[in-house]
């Protein structure tokens, strides 16, 4: 598996889409400015759906730019190579999107009024949907199985790393909380934190 990913600290890439130079870029270099959007989400997590919902709020209803132009141009993911480029030419106000788990994110944000507005999505809903979006996609690797999908997913071997790491470290305490309440019944072996 790892030979199939682009590993930027320790965290799995396409590599059709991503470098580890544009990776570091964004995280390290990027500026946001106050007038920016940035839509976050774990991958399969309802992005799509935020960038049609944002692009018509942005443009007061009218569905005219979303129809006749690509999402991917409308709001582009700042940390793939295209779209780093294409976000950088981009004027006020600025709407983009973005995969990237905290550790990563530009650090530029915080010394900005920038608005972040983040999904957030059931795991077992974006596992499924990233196990069939995995399976029909040409530029990652494709799983054996819904099981060989969910030991990636679990491992953070998906594509941008791993559910929990989009979490700050409350949350995934809660989480971790949380879950071991509603796995109480089921044999230890099967809580991947033991």
């Amino acid at each position: 598996m790892p030979g199939d990913y682009l590993w930027f600290e320790g965290i799995p890439f396409p590599p059709r889409f991503y470098s580890s130079e544009v990776l570091r870029k964004v995280r390290d270099e990027f500026v946001m400015r106050d007038e920016d959007t940035i839509i976050v989400t774990f991958p399969k997590s309802g992005t799509h759906w935020l960038i049609e919902i944002l692009c018509l709020i942005q443009n007061k209803g009218d569905p005219t730019w979303n129809h006749t132009v690509p999402f991917g141009e409308r709001s582009p993911w700042v940390e793939t190579c295209p779209g780093y480029s294409l976000v950088n030419t981009m004027k006020d106000p600025r709407l983009f999107t973005s995969h990237l788990p905290i550790q990563l994110f530009p650090k530029s944000f915080s010394s900005t009024k920038a608005k972040v507005i983040y999904a957030i999505r059931n795991p077992r809903d974006a596992l499924v949907s990233g196990y069939y979006f995995s399976s029909n996609s040409n530029f990652i690797k494709k799983p054996k199985s819904l099981e060989e999908y969910f030991e990636w997913f679990i491992q953070g071997n998906g594509i941008c790393g791993e559910w929990k790491d989009h979490f700050t470290s409350a949350q995934a305490e809660t989480f971790d909380k949380v879950f071991q309440e509603k796995m109480a019944g089921f044999p230890r072996e099967l809580l991947l934190w033991e």
